[in-house]
């Protein structure tokens, strides 16, 4: 789940005028703060830290509310992908039809159901649904704080990681896209924007994290790799940069 855009159903959660975040001028860069040693990104080490936590406090736990609704529960899957290179995160691009968050990068996940037998069940029941993530491959090692959305949507981020071999079958009514990023390139805050967005009085800020996507090139196949310009920008911002950005700092506590 994402900052919301303007909803495409007769109540919509969102009043924000319809913008695109690409064009709200960068107010920072969090260049100056340390990244997260590799060391520190490994299986071994993330079980180790959830485990045993430190004192620590979120820096991102509530967006300014712009939907007049009662709060829902939700919960999101962090799936860290065990790679040969270092662990990577699995993220999504939601389909463009879909009423809230559409069209925006995020992490499998939604509302939690009655049948949901706590958060976690929630989150890998998602998992399936969008990109048929099985649990078979999923270890889940912890969960970050709630984070509240300006829809109000109350979503628990639950941190799980993901051993390879698995095959994705994303839904196309859900997603548009699945694909990864280093965890390495995420957990380094010379990637994190800050963006400010006054609306209606109250100013809104958040964090994006622009990675671009490699372009996949089959060279059995005879493909050439193509020019750096070919490869893909996937604009991770709003609730899903701002769960990152508090993982971040679980683990530079």
């Amino acid at each position: 789940m994402t900052q919301s855009q303007p909803a495409r159903v007769a109540t919509p959660l969102s009043r924000l005028p319809n913008f695109d975040p690409r064009q709200v001028p960068v107010a920072a860069v969090d260049g100056h703060l340390p990244a997260i040693a590799p060391g520190q990104l490994t299986p071994a080490a993330l079980r180790q830290r959830f485990s045993a936590p430190p004192a620590w406090q979120p820096e991102v736990r509530r967006e300014p509310r712009f939907a007049d609704r009662a709060p829902a529960p939700a919960a999101v899957l962090v799936p860290l992908v065990e790679r040969p290179g270092g662990l990577s995160v699995l993220l999504t691009e939601r389909t463009a039809n879909l009423s809230t968050h559409s069209g925006q990068i995020a992490f499998p996940g939604g509302k939690v159901d009655a049948e949901d037998a706590s958060v976690v069940d929630a989150a890998l029941r998602e998992a399936e649904e969008e990109v048929d993530l099985k649990r078979s491959f999923v270890e889940v090692i912890g969960q970050l704080p709630v984070y509240e959305t300006g829809t109000r949507f109350l979503v628990t981020p639950v941190v799980a990681l993901v051993r390879e071999g698995f095959v994705l079958h994303p839904s196309p009514q859900e997603v548009a896209h699945a694909f990864e990023v280093p965890l390495a390139f995420l957990m380094d805050p010379a990637h994190h924007r800050r963006h400010h967005f006054e609306w209606e009085g109250t100013v809104r800020e958040w964090f994006s994290m622009p990675y671009l996507e490699p372009a996949r090139v089959d060279l059995a196949a005879g493909e050439t790799p193509p020019a750096p310009a070919s490869d893909v920008e996937r604009f991770i911002w709003g609730a899903t940069a701002g769960m990152l950005r508090n993982f971040y700092r679980f683990l530079a506590a």
